[in-house]
């Protein structure tokens, strides 16, 4: 089982091998900076990919900049890329995970701007009554440390175990200090939850891959409060280098994902599944 202990450590370079031989850039490409009339941009598939494409693409080509859209899976590879120069920035993670994965690997990415948060949620697997849950019951949860601890919050904002510091963000099994159903946590990559589903009780499933799992907050059988920490803490941000945080192009990128247009689209494309940040 791969734990969230080694996972950004011992992972990195067989991702970043794999990664960047399926989806890395295109032959002749050479550096991201050097075509001013296009910008590049890492993203995850669902929704930030289809966002970027079917909305972002067509608005800036009316600008005369072209967006070249480069797929990733997981959730290492996209700040690689950045960080080396390969791409211009990324969209696909929230600003906890930004700031832990730069004091992980002694990068210095930057968020630009908020774009939108996706609800996280709780999936039913082999059982379905959140409330009535079994001693012993099996829950599946992403082991990267930022979205684990995402996850011990909204169980226990569901009331089926305590934190021994009941705000805490990055929390592990290890922070449980009542675990009244004796449950068992099953971590995994954030990319593999969904797949858990049919072999647990329960899975708390990031909302791009609930969505790429065909999932919908409609179907979770609990989901983040408004009132939680959740959109200030978990909304997904346009990232890149330092000293690109002030470029023409990514201001650009950011106007449009910003715009009324954009909010509306949000609402048409995906309801409550991805909201605007702001």
């Amino acid at each position: 089982m791969i734990t969230r202990r080694n996972f950004v450590s011992a992972s990195a370079a067989a991702l970043a091998l794999a990664g960047l031989a399926a989806c890395g850039s295109k032959p002749g490409s050479g550096s991201a900076a050097a075509d001013a009339s296009t910008l590049s941009v890492a993203a995850s598939p669902a929704p930030h990919a289809k966002i970027l494409t079917d909305f972002a693409a067509p608005k800036l080509a009316e600008q005369g900049l072209t967006l070249d859209v480069r797929e990733y899976t997981d959730y290492i590879i996209p700040n690689q890329v950045v960080s080396s120069g390969e791409v211009d920035c990324n969209y696909f993670q929230h600003i906890n995970y930004l700031n832990n994965y730069n004091e992980q690997n002694g990068t210095d990415l930057v968020g630009v701007a908020a774009i939108h948060y996706e609800p996280f949620g709780v999936y039913a697997g082999k059982s379905s009554d959140l409330k009535a849950i079994a001693d012993g019951a099996s829950i599946a949860v992403p082991n990267d440390p930022t979205n684990e601890g995402r996850a011990f919050l909204l169980l226990q904002q569901e009331g089926l175990l305590t934190l021994s510091d009941p705000e805490k963000l990055d929390a592990t099994p290890l922070d449980v200090a009542q675990n009244p159903h004796n449950l068992k946590f099953v971590e995994v990559e954030a990319a593999a939850v969904a797949r858990q589903l049919q072999d647990v009780d329960f899975a708390v499933i990031n909302g791009n891959y609930a969505i790429e799992a065909g999932l919908h907050v409609a179907d979770a059988v609990a989901i983040e409060s408004a009132e939680s920490k959740a959109v200030e803490q978990y909304a997904n941000y346009i990232v890149t280098r330092p000293q690109k945080k002030d470029d023409e192009r990514i201001a650009k990128l950011v106007a449009v994902l910003t715009s009324d247009d954009f909010k509306q689209y949000l609402t048409d494309t995906y309801g409550q599944d991805v909201l605007p940040a702001k």
